[in-house]
């Protein structure tokens, strides 16, 4: 009868260690061999390697500019009417009624309504002289912005503003619609002129031009009179590299009192080279 409960308790013994087993105990500890860790993990990854920093000990400091020509496709036109009258309402009466039909025959040239724009309107009284305050009447300027699609239209529309009862023109300025796509031409042009400037300077000296440590651009160069500039700054004439024409060629000559020519996309970058 004492055999009975040692088969049970013995039993119950080996049920609770098959039990362990699946549970995640390792084999070890039960006396079993130990599960090997992957190859993968036993091997360590290597440091990545330092990269080589740009020295600043030395440097070479160029300035590069590129000038980008380009037929411009777009016309702005700045016209408008000036009236002159007793009291204000009698002047708005009067301007309203020309510059309107300046407009109409402006539209009747194929100009859109879309690109004809107030640009600017003033009214303001007439003094008898300058340190006087008799009022003797009023003048308005009524200015209308006109873009042109077609440049060719340009003196057409001109000349249908003037019969029509216009009386001012303030400025006709040609650019180009593709404003960023040569600007960008022009600045990559820009840093290739600085690069083989720099290259240039340091092989005199026995030298290589290294990485690039700084690159400005002068925002200067954004503006009327450089970016759209016909003209030249003579002083850096050994810093300039001209876009082969291509789709910029110089527009053909022809009866039209309004010759076209190129205009200019400018960029001038400022750049700091490591001497090797």
């Amino acid at each position: 009868m004492k055999q009975a409960p040692l088969l049970l308790n013995a039993a119950l013994t080996a049920a609770v260690a098959l039990r362990l087993l699946p549970a995640g105990i390792p084999a070890g500890s039960l006396g079993g061999t130990p599960t090997p860790e992957p190859i993968a993990a036993q091997i360590a990854s290597p440091a990545p390697m330092p990269v080589a920093a740009c020295s600043s000990a030395r440097t070479v400091q160029v300035t590069g500019a590129a000038t980008v020509k380009v037929a411009p496709d777009r016309a702005l036109i700045q016209l408008g009417v000036q009236s002159n009258g007793r009291t204000p309402r009698a002047v708005e009466a009067a301007n309203s009624a020309a510059i309107q039909k300046v407009l109409r025959a402006i539209q009747a040239e194929g100009v859109a309504p879309k690109d004809i724009a107030t640009d600017l309107y003033v009214i303001e009284p007439i003094y008898d002289d300058y340190d006087s305050l008799y009022i003797q009447g009023y003048r308005i300027n009524n200015v209308v912005a006109v873009t042109l699609r077609e440049v060719d239209k340009t003196a057409p529309v001109l000349a249908a503003a003037l019969e029509a009862g216009a009386n001012q023109v303030l400025q006709v300025e040609f650019y180009t619609s593709d404003l960023r796509k040569y600007r960008d031409q022009a600045r990559q042009l820009a840093m290739q002129a600085a690069q083989e400037k720099a290259q240039d300077l340091a092989s005199a000296v026995g030298a290589e031009a290294g990485c690039v440590l700084s690159i400005s651009e002068n925002s200067w160069s954004y503006y009327n009179g450089w970016w759209y500039g016909r003209s030249q700054n003579a002083m850096t004439q050994n810093v300039v590299q001209n876009a082969p024409s291509g789709d910029g060629a110089i527009a053909q000559l022809g009866d039209e009192p309004v010759s076209l020519g190129q205009i200019s996309v400018r960029a001038e970058v400022n750049t700091s080279f490591a001497l090797e």
